[in-house]
């Protein structure tokens, strides 16, 4: 099988599978760079090959890198090819980088510096609720069940469903919000001049409040979700009911918000103040 045979039934095989664009995009760049550093068809590839490949091209790279370019190469060729070129190859540990966490009075401060309330609005909920960007551009007006005081989220990432329940203080405005988008017949629940939003509209209304609010932090929209479990954890909430909230397939994921918690570590008393 030829390389461009192989790469075709892949992308077939990530479709028919329902992976995300973002993996389909991953994986087949992953194949396709290997393919072309080794000049081999698929068919011919063996463990050496892909070790290869890792010590001349990955070794500076992150050690996400490394294990996306092995899950890539192991879906590939276990599916296409029934054989696991990367079976004795030993994985390298995931590396835990603590996220940058807003304080309460910080994620107050950057939202009252965003004027246009349509903006606000949806920035608010970013926090409030703990979405991804790419959750709330998907935002439809029928996801919301103000009835049922309940959001829902169609096909979240890992294709899973999930709900949230509207916060108290945004439901006039999120009311007032999906009556307009109704008015205008608009299936999205925040729309712009050009139709639905994407992910960089919203990632240039953070970077500009982040900027106008004058906090010393590398923020961006995700940093809000990450403020969203932090402050969860602090006020009490346990970290497995943040799971849910936050739509994580394993708690692993979510212990990391342990790890920011100031307040939480602030109560804990040293030995001799005890004694």
């Amino acid at each position: 099988m030829q390389k461009e045979e192989f790469l075709k039934k892949l992308e077939t095989e990530l479709k028919i599978s329902k992976n995300s664009n973002h993996t389909l995009r991953n994986y087949l760049k992953a194949n396709n760079d290997f393919l072309n550093f080794i000049k081999k068809d698929p068919d011919k590839i063996e463990i050496d090959d892909v070790k290869l490949y890792m010590a001349e091209n990955l070794t500076d790279k992150s050690s996400m890198t490394n294990i996306v370019f092995l899950a890539a190469l192991k879906y590939a060729y276990s599916n296409l090819l029934e054989k696991d070129v990367t079976l004795k190859i030993r994985r390298p540990k995931k590396e835990e980088k603590i996220p940058t966490v807003l304080t309460k009075e910080e994620v107050s401060k950057l939202i009252s510096s965003i004027p246009n309330k349509k903006s606000n609005l949806m920035i608010s909920l970013i926090y409030a609720v703990g979405l991804r960007v790419s959750e709330l551009v998907n935002l439809k007006v029928s996801d919301l069940d103000f009835g049922g005081k309940t959001g829902y989220l169609r096909q979240a990432k890992g294709n899973k469903d999930r709900t949230f329940n509207i916060p108290e203080v945004l439901t006039e405005n999120l009311k007032e919000q999906a009556k307009t988008q109704k008015e205008k017949n608009k299936e999205y629940l925040f729309t712009g001049l050009k139709g639905k939003l994407t992910t960089r509209n919203i990632q240039k209304i953070v970077q500009k409040a982040a900027k106008k609010s004058g906090i010393e932090k590398d923020i961006h929209p995700h940093t809000l979700r990450h403020s969203f479990a932090t402050h969860l954890l602090e006020n009490g909430t346990d970290v497995r009911y943040i799971q849910q909230l936050l739509g994580h397939s394993s708690l692993d994921t979510t212990q990391i918000y342990t790890h920011v918690s100031r307040e939480q570590i602030k109560k804990i008393k040293s030995p001799i103040d005890l004694l």
